[in-house]
């Protein structure tokens, strides 16, 4: 019989930098195993009767990383299946996409771990070693990085124009330019259908 495991692959996005691309931000979270190779790996775990795929991925990163299900967004639409055999037996693991909604939140490890890293998409890989699980970590941060989940408009004070120009932020005392980062879910016409996890990130003060 096959071993069947779900988890959850974290990111965070830091405020990037001027001249940086969205997903120049974006760092994965990975645990070092306390037993065995003390691999790296995004926290995943075995599933228990009576539970369905995704509620094992949640409960698993709350033991194993400390995070709670409200502190995380899931992104929709990702979801990644991999196959291999362990001890001669196969395997089936399956990740979702989550965000930590404040990149600051504390990571608490169980004795099942011994450290963690929040890691750029390269070093990640680097760290990971399987190539099954850097294939997965390369096609998340695709997955991430396509237009059809990054959006990035300009907002400008006191002005409205075509490309997205709109008023700023509400109390800015002079002319700013914001830059806003969104996650959102595009239709297969190509329309904006849903809005989410957008950010403030920087202000550069100048005339409109």
């Amino acid at each position: 019989m096959a071993v069947r495991a779900c988890g959850l692959i974290i990111y965070r996005r830091l405020q990037p930098s001027p001249s940086s691309k969205a997903a120049d931000s974006i760092e994965y979270l990975l645990l070092q195993t306390s037993y065995g190779t003390h691999h790296w790996t995004p926290p995943k775990g075995h599933v228990d009767p009576g539970e369905d795929d995704l509620q094992t991925a949640f409960r698993e990163t709350q033991e194993e990383a400390g995070l709670q299900a409200s502190q995380l967004t899931l992104v929709e639409g990702y979801r990644k299946e991999l196959q291999y055999p362990v001890h001669g037996k196969p395997k089936t693991v399956v990740y979702w996409l989550a965000e930590v909604k404040d990149c600051n939140t504390e990571i608490k490890l169980s004795e099942e771990h011994q450290a963690f890293r929040w890691l750029k998409l390269e070093d990640a890989c680097r760290f990971a070693e399987y190539e099954d699980m850097q294939a997965t970590l390369k096609d998340a941060h695709q997955f991430l990085s396509s237009k059809k989940n990054f959006l990035k408009l300009e907002y400008k004070k006191g002005t409205e124009q075509s490309e997205g120009c709109f008023p700023g932020k509400p109390g800015a005392e002079r002319a700013a330019t914001w830059q806003l980062w969104c996650t959102i879910s595009i239709t297969s016409d190509n329309r904006l259908a849903l809005i989410k996890s957008c950010h403030f990130y920087r202000r550069v003060n100048k005339a409109c």
